[in-house]
């Protein structure tokens, strides 16, 4: 199995929403970490808009879920969570998403950036429709790595606030669906600390031994495919200099 060496490595994990990154990549971001990459978070909105609650406010939900996200992201080792102030429900991937990812990456200089894969709008095996954030969170961070962020005269602006040209040398967008994966991470030893983290997203998993099950069915068959017990896939995807 082909596998990335992530000592001493920069890496970017960016998504839609509190939770995404973890869902995603957390086990995967766990390693990471473990091997002494610095793992910072990218989360583009609050999640303001993911609560049944008739006595919740969106306000004090974007609390809630800051804080869950912090905590969970510490668990994992990440070293520190950046939010984006979009609103949950209305990202759309145009050239204002996209310097905001740009402005991160020239920001970070991350060698590896995790996202979602925008791709898919729909997962049918699961009647599943792909939120629309997620979409645009992909898009926008696949037009930041290549070509915005690498580019001299892309928001040459920057400049001024000492954000120079980075290139990204890899891109891994997660997914869900292990046959659509071409890299596997063996996340065995660091699975259950994805779970702890997941738990610690208490606004949104009240289930947390069926989100235990739900993992754990995703990540052996994954697993099948990589030759270990459990993993997580991704589609990998190196960037031209």
């Amino acid at each position: 199995m082909d596998q990335i060496e992530f000592q001493g490595k920069i890496v970017l994990v960016i998504g839609a929403h509190p939770d995404d990154n973890d869902f995603g990549a957390g086990a995967t971001v766990a390693k990471a970490a473990a091997q002494g990459a610095e793992v910072l978070y990218l989360i583009a909105t609050t999640g303001q808009r993911g609560s049944s609650d008739e006595t919740m406010t969106a306000d004090r939900l974007s609390d809630i879920r800051k804080k869950e996200q912090e905590d969970a992201a510490r668990s994992l080792g990440v070293r520190g969570v950046h939010f984006l102030d979009y609103v949950d429900g209305e990202l759309v991937p145009d050239i204002k998403l996209k310097e905001q990812v740009v402005i991160s990456i020239r920001r970070f200089r991350p060698d590896i950036v995790f996202t979602m894969d925008p791709s898919f709008f729909y997962y049918k095996n699961y009647g599943f429709v792909n939120h629309s954030d997620h979409r645009a969170i992909g898009e926008a961070t696949l037009d930041a790595c290549y070509p915005l962020a690498r580019d001299l005269l892309s928001f040459p602006e920057h400049a001024k606030a000492g954000l120079k040209p980075h290139k990204v040398k890899e891109v891994l967008l997660h997914s869900f669906v292990p046959e659509n994966a071409n890299f596997y991470v063996d996340v065995t030893e660091t699975f259950d600390l994805k779970i702890k983290a997941l738990s610690l997203h208490k606004s949104q998993v009240s289930d947390v031994e069926a989100i235990r099950k739900r993992m754990m069915d995703r990540a052996g068959a994954v697993g099948k495919l990589a030759g270990c017990k459990y993993a997580e896939g991704f589609v990998r995807l190196r960037l031209p200099d």
